[in-house]
């Protein structure tokens, strides 16, 4: 039986080759594309589980392929990409990405990063939090819609910054390390991680940063963690 079903927009042969291979031999489905409108279109008949994105397409650029398909989709986008500069990750994940693997990458952590998502898709459909919702100050966190608001203004999350939310708020008042949070979110505390894990708390701390008198939510702890801070 397949698990989920993996869009790869890739114009590498040998990479493609790949990652095609090793999600055969891990019994995910897959289709394949080799340009940005192909991967467009792909995305739209197909309607993927996950799809995994090369930026450097021949045609269009990937983050152009990420903001055109967020238009009218959430499905989770992994960007696996040569491109390593943290702005280059900061343009996939504002476009709309949900994580950024960069090349060279090991086969481990590519399945990795797919457990991870489909952890989180199993949890989105989920009826366990149903009529859950988490309040501190003006921030609200309703879990059975999976969306959370600030101040009655919905916030534009993509999927790892609302996990990483959830994981502080489940967690108010307490100091998760580094260490915790990649396990918890990621999958795996591997140190290639913390960038993203900065990138993301970054973005995150940015999204709930309503004006100059805002309350700090997320206290940084240099070299150990983060906090999400109870405020009034």
């Amino acid at each position: 039986m397949s698990r989920a079903n993996i869009m790869v927009a890739e114009d590498d042969g040998p990479v493609r080759n790949l990652i095609t291979v090793t999600l055969k031999a891990h019994d995910y489905g897959y289709v394949t594309a080799t340009t940005g409108e192909g991967a467009i279109n792909t995305a739209a008949s197909v309607n993927p589980d996950i799809i995994l994105l090369d930026l450097g397409l021949p045609d269009i650029d990937g983050v152009e392929v990420i903001e055109r398909i967020r238009t009218w989709s959430n499905v989770p986008i992994i960007v696996v990409s040569a491109r390593s500069e943290d702005s280059d990750k900061i343009d996939a994940l504002d476009a709309g990405a949900d994580d950024y693997l960069t090349k060279p990458f090991s086969v481990e952590e590519l399945l990795a990063r797919l457990r991870v998502v489909e952890r989180r898709l199993a949890l989105m459909q989920s009826s366990s939090l149903t009529g859950a919702v988490y309040e501190n100050g003006g921030l609200v966190i309703n879990y059975a819609q999976q969306c959370a608001y600030l101040n009655d203004t919905e916030l534009h999350l993509t999927p790892i910054e609302y996990k990483l939310l959830c994981l502080l708020a489940h967690n108010t008042g307490k100091v998760l390390t580094h260490k915790y949070i990649l396990q918890n979110v990621w999958g795996s505390n591997l140190e290639s991680d913390m960038g993203s894990l900065r990138v993301f708390m970054a973005m995150l701390r940015k999204k709930l940063n309503s004006g100059q008198n805002s309350p700090q939510y997320i206290q940084t702890h240099v070299g150990i963690g983060y906090r999400m801070q109870k405020v009034d």
